[in-house]
């Protein structure tokens, strides 16, 4: 994914709690090397923070899984992003490749325009069979 902003602005979003909380989940509040994310549908979920490298990577156990993203400048003050999932078992890949439109395509409006494409209401989460959470 392109993203018009700076690597070091897109890896701060990644890496603050405030940043998390503006695309990815209600909240997500780093402690002691882990994560734990708070979606509006009441899921929780800790993660372990696996590497931070401001700003080229973050990487992080998720859902199974290690989730990297690699941040990498355009040449023109904006960024590359690339997402790789490894660990997703063969059966649960759709919902997880799906899953992450629903934190790319929110980062990129949030970062690119200060808008927040989440819903916020848990009667219409991914539970209910809604793309925004």
């Amino acid at each position: 994914m392109h993203l018009p902003v700076p690597p070091a602005t897109v890896f701060s979003a990644l890496d603050s709690d405030a940043g998390r909380a503006a695309f990815w989940a209600e909240s997500a509040i780093a402690s002691d090397g882990h994560i734990e994310f708070r979606f509006i549908n009441g899921y929780v979920h800790r993660s372990r923070v696996l590497e931070r490298r401001c700003p080229e990577i973050f990487a992080l156990e998720y859902l199974g899984g290690t989730a990297r993203f690699e941040l990498r400048s355009d040449g023109v003050d904006g960024t590359d992003l690339l997402l790789t999932h490894e660990g997703v078992e063969p059966g649960d890949w759709i919902e997880t490749r799906a899953g992450w439109l629903n934190v790319l395509f929110p980062l990129k409006a949030w970062l690119a325009h200060g808008v927040d494409l989440r819903n916020h209401d848990p009667g219409r989460s991914w539970d209910h069979g809604y793309a925004d959470q």
